[in-house]
């Protein structure tokens, strides 16, 4: 009988303070399709490192090919044939195609310090025709799109003949399209024998590509299942240990509340065009529309991180002039980013400093002595509010979870008596259980009487958390409906139209 590829048994890793992981166990076969799930901080991106050679297991073993190895560095996984392609690509974008592939292993000529670029082309040709992937081995990476450039990583781990290939959230940043076309190679990949694991938030999607879904929570190994036997209920109730109810929230009763942000015939080039709408308090309203709509570019226009061409921004009936963030802060504007990482969060600082950054003006003494109680007081206040998940108030920010992470933003912009809040992709990145947390965050913030403009890529996000739905189209506003009157198929008529129809 053939050995399974991968075993892994009690595996156990700690870092400071943190049990990372708790008798640990996985499997993988060839040809297969492993989907691996769990909320963020299951420990499963931490067993993969282990096999990825890239964290050494604090005890437990590991099997290959059904020898037993350790794995003490990535070039020891990478010559085991285990390769991982993580979430954040790791390309050089000034070079080819075909030099990220084979860098540290380029094929020479002469006196052996000459490149053989034209070897080196071909190589890279051989290796694309073997996959059926049309790509061109001299275009430069940073031209490609995030999908081919995902390609280029799958092809780089392919060169050093992997059969072990670990994808870590590959469908977060693509479209449709280009999911379709990534789970076509992926199926490609399972007929020669080699082995996948599948790490992904996006739930809906293992039926199309897994054979097996394993589950874990809180480090430890829960279950494995036949994606037959695999509903997204069983699955959910797995990784959070509990049944999650999604209730639509209900309509508040604005009656004729005076709209506390108007937006006027904002416009910026191509990018956003002559749009218009109202932001009542109490109110969640969606923008929806397909990648390339104008909606985040929208968002940046009204947080003055672009300036605007055309147009008025209106806040409580007064216009206002908003030409840099501080201008949007200072009315009452926060904008939770889409890439919370690099615009939203200091992620070397601790959660106490994140949370007061937008206000530090409110905590300075006499000669600009900062007041560090009240730093500490307002943290307190909010970890508790909005049931952050730390160790302590001086846990450095990128140590948290993506949910806890995107809760600390809005710690950061309740601490600066925002009341216009702009979430743009609000749950990306955060698992299941987390998502419910922001939504019934989100809910509360609204109740509260905050007026909420949400940007998301996600129709089952956009129909359950809106009030009214707003849809774009090639920078355009095209069409708008009631959260009673609101179905995907409307919404995406709408989000392909070029014209409003308003």
């Amino acid at each position: 009988m053939e050995h399974p590829l991968v075993v892994m048994e009690g595996i156990e890793k700690s870092f400071p303070g943190v049990q990372a992981l708790k008798q640990g166990r996985f499997e993988l076969r060839s040809g297969e399709v492993h989907a691996l799930c769990g909320e963020n901080g299951a420990g499963k991106s931490t067993l993969m490192k282990i096999l990825a050679g890239i964290y050494p297991k604090d005890a437990g073993r590991v099997m290959v090919g059904g020898e037993e190895v350790t794995l003490s560095s990535p070039g020891a996984a990478l010559k085991r044939g285990i390769s991982i392609i993580h979430q954040e690509l790791n390309l050089m974008p000034h070079l080819t195609v075909a030099q990220n592939i084979f860098i540290g292993r380029e094929p020479t000529r002469g006196l052996r310090f000459w490149l053989d670029e034209q070897e080196l082309n071909a190589r890279t040709a051989a290796l694309f025709e073997r996959m059926h992937l049309k790509l061109d081995p001299q275009a430069i990476v940073g031209d490609l799109t995030i999908a081919m450039q995902q390609m280029v990583e799958i092809a780089k781990a392919l060169s050093y003949n992997a059969r072990v290939l670990i994808m870590d959230e590959p469908t977060a940043a693509l479209t449709d399209t280009e999911i379709a076309d990534l789970f076509t190679l992926i199926r490609q990949l399972r007929t020669h024998g080699t082995g996948i694991v599948h790490i992904s938030h996006r739930l809906e999607e293992l039926k199309q590509i897994a054979d097996r879904v394993t589950v874990m929570r809180d480090g430890q190994y829960i279950d494995t299942l036949p994606i037959a036997e695999a509903s997204i209920e069983r699955i959910i109730r797995l990784m959070v240990g509990r049944t999650i109810y999604e209730e639509r929230p209900s309509r508040p009763n604005l009656g004729e509340t005076a709209p506390l942000l108007e937006v006027r015939g904002l416009s910026r080039g191509r990018a956003v065009q002559n749009v218009s709408f109202t932001l009542r308090r109490g109110e969640i309203v969606g923008i929806s529309g397909l990648i390339g709509a104008g909606r985040t570019e929208l968002a940046r226009l009204i947080f003055g991180a672009d300036r605007k061409e055309r147009g008025e921004i209106v806040i409580a009936g007064r216009t206002v002039n908003i030409n840099r963030p501080s201008d949007a802060v200072r009315h009452g504007i926060g904008y939770l980013s889409e890439d919370r990482k690099h615009f939203g969060l200091a992620t070397g600082l601790n959660v106490e400093v994140n949370i007061a950054m937008a206000a530090f003006q409110k905590f300075l003494a006499p000669l600009g002595v900062v007041r560090q109680s009240a730093v500490e007081g307002n943290a307190i206040r909010h970890v508790r509010d909005l049931a952050i998940k730390t160790p302590s108030l001086q846990q450095e920010v990128r140590f948290l979870s993506g949910g806890n992470q995107q809760k600390v933003v809005i710690g950061k912009w309740l601490t600066a008596d925002t009341e216009i809040l702009i979430f743009d992709e609000p749950t990306r990145g955060i698992d299941v259980g987390a998502k419910a947390e922001i939504y019934k965050l989100m809910n509360e913030l609204a109740a509260r009487g905050k007026a909420i403009l949400m940007i998301s890529s996600e129709l089952p996000e956009i129909l359950r958390m809106s009030h009214r739905i707003l849809v774009m189209c090639e920078g355009r506003l095209t069409g708008e409906l009631r959260s009673d009157e609101a179905t995907q198929e409307r919404i995406m008529a709408f989000a392909t139209q070029r014209e409003a129809v308003l």
